[in-house]
């Protein structure tokens, strides 16, 4: 069993869950950007697809700005899955 968060015991409500679900995955993509980006030769493929990934990922967090409280969960059950996908690998 893996250690990555669920976010399913935090305060503030499936908007504020999905939030910071999204914004985890935005990080790791901003983390694996750097690390990518700072090799010594840089996998020019595995940058446009990080960069690809976040931007979808930084989409979604713009969306949840009008989402209601059902896509709003199913945003957070999407990155928080992703979370653990990402911790797995």
């Amino acid at each position: 069993m893996s250690d990555s968060p669920d976010f399913s015991s935090l305060e503030g409500g499936v908007e504020a869950q999905a939030a910071d679900a999204v914004r985890a995955v935005v990080s790791w993509y901003n983390d694996q950007l750097l690390a990518e980006q700072r090799s010594p030769v840089p996998d020019e493929e595995r940058v446009e697809e990080l960069r690809a990934g976040r931007q979808a990922a930084l989409a979604d967090q713009q969306q949840l700005a009008t989402a209601d409280p059902e896509e709003a969960a199913r945003i957070k059950e999407v990155y928080a899955a992703r979370l653990k996908d990402f911790d797995a690998s």
